[in-house]
């Protein structure tokens, strides 16, 4: 990877709209792992969720100048992935409009967190217990295992939740806990949000060159 300049978000937008290209790789490895637990959450297999990431990296970029508040980016990204899942799902239903309104969000306190790095360490290490995690996860329909990645897995708020999904704060809500209740207690007690899926960095790397060299081609 290209070592860039240190730069908030809003300064790496303001750059790359202004004609920095290079530095939409910086986005890309930033948010490659929300997109890819969305994605993985929606129900797609990993080759699936590559392609769906690339076109939202692609879909983001063209559109960026739209985004009025740039604070705000990570939220309009994961909601433009979800489009893609809905329309690669042909839900008819789907939400098609891209999220540009200025939000008030809430912190969120993800139910994994305060574990020791041994801990973290240790359990990322056993391949076969992350295994049932996923499982677990996987069979928790769709509506509620959105919520439970967008909540658990990526840390966003309820208001950011309710946002990208077009749903209610007390749907989320409501969701949430019904996710949290389907998943073993021993899944909970024992796991870090870092342990499930994970988008190991040769795939990064693989999703940056394939879209930056779409995005070079483009212009």
């Amino acid at each position: 990877m290209i070592a860039y300049p240190q730069f908030s978000e809003v300064e790496l937008i303001d750059r790359i709209i202004k004609g920095d290209l290079a530095l939409f790789e910086v986005l890309i490895r930033r948010y490659n792992p929300y997109l890819y637990k969305v994605g993985r959450s929606y129900g797609y297999f990993h080759h699936d969720v590559e392609d769906l990431m690339q076109e939202t990296f692609i879909h983001a970029y063209e559109h960026l100048k739209k985004l009025n508040d740039k604070k705000y980016f990570k939220t309009w990204l994961i909601r433009i992935m979800l489009n893609e899942c809905y329309r690669k799902n042909h839900k008819a239903s789907a939400q098609k409009e891209i999220v540009t309104d200025t939000l008030s969000f809430e912190k969120s306190t993800p139910m994994f967190s305060g574990n020791s790095n041994d801990d973290i360490e240790r359990k990322v290490n056993n391949k076969e217990l992350s295994g049932v995690i996923e499982s677990a996860i996987e069979h928790i329909p769709v509506d509620y295992r959105l919520v439970f990645s967008l909540r658990e897995l990526n840390g966003l708020s309820v208001q950011e939740t309710a946002q990208a999904l077009n749903i209610t704060e007390t749907n989320v809500k409501v969701r949430f806990n019904r996710a949290k209740a389907m998943l073993r207690k021993e899944v909970e007690k024992m796991y870090s949000s870092e342990d499930i899926f994970q988008f190991n960095l040769i795939y990064c790397d693989k999703i940056v060159e394939n879209v930056m060299e779409r995005l070079r081609s483009k212009s």
